[in-house]
């Protein structure tokens, strides 16, 4: 692949400058642009380990003469941004020297007998992204989000990710109806009701539902559930914060699985 002289960026009336920061700034720019901001060296790194290749590379210009290879040479296009600019662009307190721009995935079927993490209304983009991380850690390969789930593909929940999203199959925007598609049995969790998940036998593959952080699952979903269950908590504390709740359940089936 050859790459071309980078384009240099010094004015923020720029158009493309102006694309950058809106997919920053705005958490569903990405759906809008079909495109996706991802941040800093690591998220760079972890999207080329995943044999994804961005449209456009954009480095802060103190960088650029510095960047290595691997990176420079990652995109056709390459844009290099004053470093005032980069500062303005990035949604980080310390800014990031390096954002790729990828071509946001197609939008993929549910597949039937997947192990699945089903995101029920979860609001919070650190909770999402933590949720993600738990999944790939722990085999589960998709993700189904609810309407009304923060949008996974936003730049917060890419940042809390650290890379997960490139190694699952993600599709949001489902309704509850879109969930009979899967074949996976549904567990659901309780603070106080339900089959201590310590004590219980878990399937596999399976589908985790996990509900927003207030209401928990929504009845529907709890309805058709296989299982419900319980996290014991000793301590004696109301409820676990999902992202948390969600990394022992997770543990728990990969355990199960052996």
């Amino acid at each position: 692949m050859t790459t071309s002289d980078p384009q240099h960026i010094r004015s923020r009336d720029n158009p493309l400058f102006k694309s950058f920061r809106r997919l920053v700034q705005d958490s569903g720019a990405y759906r809008k642009q079909g495109r996706v901001w991802v941040e800093g060296e690591h998220l760079c790194q972890a999207a080329l380990t995943h044999d994804l290749r961005p449209s456009i590379a954009v480095f802060s210009e103190s960088f650029w003469p510095l960047a290595q290879d691997e990176l420079a040479q990652a995109a056709i296009k390459n844009v290099v941004l004053a470093d005032a600019l980069m500062a303005q662009a990035s949604g980080l307190k310390s800014p990031a020297p390096v954002a790729f721009v990828l071509d946001l995935p197609a939008a993929a079927a549910l597949l039937p007998d997947a192990a699945t993490v089903i995101l029920d209304r979860v609001q919070d983009a650190g909770n999402v992204g933590s949720i993600l991380r738990s999944a790939a850690a722990f085999g589960f390969a998709q993700i189904a989000a609810l309407e009304g789930t923060a949008a996974l593909w936003s730049p917060k929940v890419l940042r809390a990710g650290m890379g997960a999203h490139f190694g699952l199959r993600l599709t949001e925007a489902l309704a509850v109806h879109d969930l009979a598609a899967l074949r996976a049995p549904l567990l659901v969790t309780s603070s106080h009701q339900g089959e201590l998940l310590h004590r219980a036998r878990l399937p596999w593959p399976c589908a985790w539902v996990l509900g927003h952080e207030g209401q928990g699952v929504q009845a529907a979903l709890a309805e058709r559930a296989a299982l419900a269950l319980r996290i014991g908590q000793p301590g004696g504390e109301e409820s676990l914060n999902v992202a948390a709740a969600a990394a022992i359940c997770l543990h728990a089936s990969a355990i199960a699985r052996g």
